[in-house]
């Protein structure tokens, strides 16, 4: 019984996942479009959770659906446009955007047709948390360090551009 409700979850959470991201790139309101985004990595950590990968689906949300998506919502802030009902404007590269969509989603299909699956799921270990800290704070800390200095770096620019932009509209 257990088998039909995990089946069922997966493709519950795979419909809002697919119909969440279709609303982001489809509405007009980029705010909309981010609060759309937040719902489809939410519904991601509920995959997690189906998996039974409790650790990667608290970092899915604290990272994506809450870091990432508020600083969405603060460079959205910070540039400030007048009408904020339309800034999600369509143009004029959905034939190339939909070419590449075709593609990327053939070539998705042939990897997962001519990939070996196993049948029995190896079973998750206990302590998945301690191998992924010490591997990361180990192994893999210079790598870990340089793309959070490469975050704070993006972040700083980010609002030095923003503000520069006011201070030019005022100037107008």
């Amino acid at each position: 019984m257990e088998g039909i409700w995990m089946t069922a979850a997966f493709y519950l959470l795979a419909a809002i996942i697919l119909g969440s991201a279709l609303l982001v790139v489809l509405l007009k309101n980029i705010v909309h479009s981010v609060l759309w985004l937040a719902v489809c990595f939410v519904a991601m950590a509920g995959l997690f959770l189906t998996l039974d990968a409790d650790f990667l689906a608290a970092v899915q949300v604290l990272v994506y659906a809450g870091a990432v998506c508020i600083m969405v919502v603060f460079g959205i802030m910070l540039i400030q446009r007048g009408d904020m009902g339309s800034t999600n404007l369509f143009n004029n590269q959905t034939k190339a955007a939909a070419g590449v969509v075709a593609l990327v989603l053939a070539v998705c299909g042939y990897l997962a047709a001519t990939t070996p699956w196993a049948s029995p799921a190896a079973a998750v270990p206990e302590n998945t948390v301690e191998s992924i800290a010490e591997i990361m704070l180990s192994k893999y800390v210079i790598p870990f360090e340089v793309a959070a200095i490469l975050l704070l770096v993006a972040l700083v620019g980010a609002i030095f551009l923003a503000k520069e932009v006011k201070a030019d509209a005022r100037n107008d």
